[in-house]
């Protein structure tokens, strides 16, 4: 089969590039090893899509060469998406921190993506594997070996995600196509995943599985308020996937528990009470995290507060609000939501996200060294570098 563009991937970014492709007239083959369309769609925010944040803006996302991405999203923004929902009806909410969820549920999204490539004459192929790329050298540059036949085209997009979430089909496929034509890759890690600790020094906490509480979550330069999770294992919640993505091994998190009271202020106001340290702290966190917290410390005993000095309550006020932990690593991507790392973004056009080096070839989505924050922001990068890939091929 002969086209002007084949994109490998029917996610997000794939389905927009070939809907956009497609309305410009060009002819689009759309490949996927998957048996079902847009997976990672269909399970995402619970099943109700979250589909973009209206906060985005380029500081909302990770990359080595953190400007590249400023271009496609001044050019395919979350209105740019909201449209495109209106234009089907489809309605939407919004909840905290700006994230929008689709009223119908995630098939609702994949539903219209579907009828919009078809409107726009996009063939799609599923269940097909791509068994070899060669570069022809001629016009109808790329020529595809795979499981449903033979494919040319003069574009060639990869649109095949990262690594995480295994069961949606994620595959290294992509990167392997990058060095196939010598396109540089960054390191790649899990992001937006839970952090674990050593067995034996969370042995104590995995008991508490379950208790969730606001906090503030620093990871580098980066600080995050949201909800924190225990786990069996570790932390989860908001707070904490947002600061896996910049947290590095073997470097401490910073928490502060509590981040809407000055607790030296309340610590000295209280100073004569007879009642234990733990049991005061049930105003802010279960009786059973509170005794668990204090047990652990390793500068103070849980006593009553008219036994601490001035001393001890500023040492207890310092770790309230600047918990220092170190993860011994991440759940990995079969929980991480997102890839950090990916194609190097020196290597491709921010405009058109056409490699500079291998002319016709184009990355888009998660695939790329391109890492947005939780609450809708991937969604949003793979609508935009989508968009500008399929205004270019």
């Amino acid at each position: 089969m002969k086209s002007d563009v084949v994109i490998i991937g029917s996610g997000a970014a794939g389905l927009m590039c070939a809907l956009q492709a497609g309305l410009r007239g060009r002819s689009v083959a759309l490949l996927d090893h998957a048996k079902k369309l847009a997976e990672k769609i269909r399970i995402s925010g619970g099943g109700y899509c979250n589909f973009t944040n209206i906060n985005t803006r380029p500081e909302n996302f990770i990359s080595e060469n953190p400007h590249f991405c400023r271009s496609a999203l001044a050019r395919f923004t979350p209105n740019d998406f909201i449209a495109l929902l209106n234009k089907h009806n489809i309605g939407f909410h919004e909840k905290t921190l700006g994230q929008l969820f689709c009223d119908e549920g995630s098939n609702a999204i994949i539903s219209m993506l579907r009828h919009e490539c078809d409107a726009a004459g996009v063939q799609r192929f599923m269940n097909c594997e791509v068994e070899e790329i060669a570069d022809t050298g001629k016009k109808s540059r790329f020529l595809l070996t795979t499981s449903r036949g033979e494919f040319e085209a003069t574009s060639l997009v990869i649109a095949t995600g990262g690594l995480s979430i295994p069961k949606t089909g994620a595959t290294p496929y992509g990167y392997h196509v990058a060095e196939q034509f010598g396109i540089p890759i960054t390191r790649l890690k899990p992001g937006l995943v839970p952090l674990t600790f050593p067995p034996e020094e969370w042995k104590p906490y995995a008991d508490l599985t379950g208790i969730s509480f606001p906090a503030i979550v620093t990871a580098g330069k980066q600080s995050f308020r949201e909800n924190l999770l225990v786990t069996h294992r570790g932390l989860s919640g908001p707070a904490i996937l947002q600061a896996s993505s910049y947290w590095q091994p073997g470097s401490f998190l910073h928490i502060n528990l509590l981040p809407d009271c000055d607790i030296l202020a309340l610590l000295d106001e209280h100073k004569t009470s007879k009642k234990l340290l733990s049991n005061y702290l049930t105003q802010w966190f279960p009786k059973s995290f509170s005794e668990v917290w204090c047990m652990q410390s390793k500068h103070f005993e849980n006593k009553p507060l008219n036994q601490y000095n001035d001393k001890q309550r500023k040492a207890i006020a310092g770790q309230l609000h600047d918990w220092q932990v170190v993860p011994s690593g991440t759940m990995g991507y079969s929980k991480a939501e997102v890839t950090c790392g990916g194609i190097d973004t020196h290597a491709l056009s921010s405009k058109t996200m056409e490699c500079k080096d291998a002319p016709g070839l184009y990355f888009i989505g998660e695939v790329v060294d391109v890492t947005g924050q939780l609450g809708g922001y991937n969604f949003q990068w793979a609508w935009a570098s989508g968009f500008a890939a399929g205004q270019a091929v």
